[in-house]
């Protein structure tokens, strides 16, 4: 009879609950890059201000809305490190989500089989955006109540039968409410904010186990080499070649959390101690409204809806103003679009370069949202003739179509996909993945480097706490960006050789010693973290530590997956 391995406790609770049974997909080793995990990053960012919700909630009084707000900064322990996590955690959350959903376009991942992955993405983007606007409001400062106010007066404007029903229901008594001296008015109006906060934030969470059940059907979408047409995925027996969810994957997305959770602390808590920040993104509430204080501050609606705040100036050809109605019109058109494009667009190939039209489209769409968005913020309220829309509007459209146009046609024809192509073997392949640098990454380690040196010069006439933490980061930072181009330069092609049979011992070593070093670092940030106040805007300081910390703790587990996973 053979005898059975004996198992530590850890493997046998594993083993009983069932962890390698579990379908989740299988991973080539190609995938392990942080572009093919952005889904992850954003599903980590919903699970922190869910997490930082919940304790705000505790604290949080409808009725004194901006009182309770400031009593969570001052008077509650890590209270603001709590509050600007959760804001940026949401902003964080928007902005990968943007960056998300354009990478699966550029990569034809909204094409079939995955089309109702593309459409329930999109009704995620719009249910984030719908409950943060809600949350940015619930602070009951005048940018909060501005929002209502133009929410209100665009449904409102519009004439649609309903129209004054519908702002009811979203918003209560108005944005006047918030004026009131009646406690029982005020929290008539942020109870009902706070409803519908946690109505949508609700909502995300069911749509995101149906987005996540899709995700996991078929797969990260394949290299367009390798899948050239449509339907992109690996079959069953092909995956049966890659790597195991369980456990590189869960180690490689244990970094991806704590990075996103590291940068979700740390960005907020660094602004908050920045003096001069527009509006629009300072981590602290502006001046309560009605306040003497907020007759001075521009009526601006949260950042992420600026391009429409933008949009709304525009004029018609013939002077008269752009009317609600047709704004909402264009909206839910452009909305309907953008969720039906998996059947709008005909072509069955992955790569770009056959998806002229729509690469068009979207590559302009991208530009548009930044372009009003800094044009709303510079200019807002503003009425915008015909001319200048065309000035600021047109080049975009006729430049990148050209560029889109004179783009050539390249890549593989061969094969209607779901064949064997090029296949990626999980754990005995030869091919080597170059990371040649960028021009961008030349200049993101030039600016990194001036950073890193303006903030030490400050470090060393002033040695804040502040400034020493900054440093910490930048440090790290410059050291990666410095390491790359020196790798360049050296003429070391294969910087990284994924699961290649190419690679260089001292890597393993290096991996190795910086596990050893980020330890000992976290130890002592551990520790000064706690001679850092706990109470009132100090307390940011510890925020910032914990996100060095946890920052520090994924780069100590991406270290431990090259390490121990990564073949050389």
């Amino acid at each position: 009879m053979v005898e059975q391995e004996k198992k530590g406790i850890i493997d046998t609770i594993l083993d009983r609950v069932g962890i390698n049974e579990a379908p989740l997909f299988r991973t080539p080793d190609y995938m392990y890059n942080i572009s093919y995990w952005l889904g992850a990053m954003v599903a980590a960012s919903f699970a922190y201000t869910v997490i930082t919700g919940l304790f705000l909630l505790l604290y949080y009084q409808p009725a004194f809305a901006y009182q309770s707000t400031q009593s969570i900064i001052n008077g509650v322990p890590y209270g603001p490190v709590l509050l600007f996590s959760h804001l940026y955690g949401a902003y964080i959350m928007i902005i990968l989500a943007y960056i998300h959903m354009f990478r699966n376009f550029y990569k034809g991942a909204y094409k079939k089989p995955r089309e109702l992955q593309w459409v329930t993405g999109v009704i995620l983007l719009a249910l984030t955006l719908g409950a943060s606007f809600f949350g940015y409001s619930l602070v009951s400062d005048v940018l909060g109540v501005n929002a209502i106010d133009i929410g209100s007066e665009l449904l409102v404007g519009t004439g649609i039968p309903g129209a004054s029903t519908i702002v009811g229901w979203l918003f209560g008594p108005g944005g006047s409410a918030a004026l009131s001296s009646n406690p029982l008015v005020r929290s008539e109006l942020f109870d009902r904010l706070l409803g519908w906060h946690i109505i949508l934030v609700f909502l995300i969470g069911v749509v995101f186990l149906f987005h996540f059940m899709l995700s996991e059907r078929y797969g990260m979408t394949p290299r367009s080499s390798d899948k050239p047409k449509v339907p992109a995925y690996y079959t069953k027996e092909e995956q049966m070649r890659f790597n195991e969810w369980w456990p590189r994957n869960f180690v490689y997305m244990l970094s991806i959390v704590l990075l996103t959770w590291g940068i979700i602390l740390f960005v907020p808590n660094l602004l908050a101690n920045i003096n001069g920040l527009p509006i629009v993104i300072n981590p602290h509430p502006a001046p309560q409204a009605g306040s003497p204080q907020a007759v001075s501050v521009e009526p601006y609606p949260p950042w992420f809806f600026l391009f429409l705040y933008k949009f709304v100036d525009f004029l018609l050809p013939n002077g008269m103003p752009i009317t609600p109605i047709l704004v909402l019109a264009i909206l839910v058109v452009g909305l309907v679009i953008l969720m039906l494009l998996p059947f709008l667009d005909p072509s069955d190939y992955i790569s770009v370069a056959r998806r002229k039209f729509w690469t068009w489209i979207m590559s302009t769409l991208a530009i548009y949202l930044i372009e009003l968005s800094i044009w709303g913020y510079l200019q807002p309220g503003v009425p915008e003739p015909t001319t200048a829309q065309i000035e600021y509007l047109g080049p975009p459209l006729v430049i990148i179509g050209l560029i889109v146009y004179l783009w050539p046609t390249k890549g593989n024809t061969n094969n209607a996909g779901g064949g064997n192509i090029n296949l990626v073997k999980a754990h005995n392949t030869t091919k080597v993945i170059k990371m040649n640098i960028t021009p961008l990454e030349i200049l993101l380690g030039a600016v990194g480097a001036l950073s890193f040196s303006a903030t030490l010069f400050n470090f060393i006439e002033f040695p804040t706490i502040v400034n020493g933490i900054i440093l910490i980061p930048l440090g790290l930072f410059v050291a990666y960006m410095l390491r790359r181009v020196a790798a360049y330069i050296l003429g070391r092609k294969p910087i990284a050789a994924v699961g290649s049979q190419v690679g260089y011992s001292w890597k393993k070593r290096a991996a190795f010693y910086g596990i050893i070093v980020i330890f000992v670092v976290s130890l002592f940030l551990l520790g000064l973290m706690w001679t850092l106040p706990s109470i009132g805007p100090k307390a940011t300081y510890a925020g910032m530590d914990l996100g060095v910390i946890l920052m520090l703790w994924g780069i100590g587990v991406q270290l431990y997956h090259y390490e121990v996973y990564v073949k050389e």
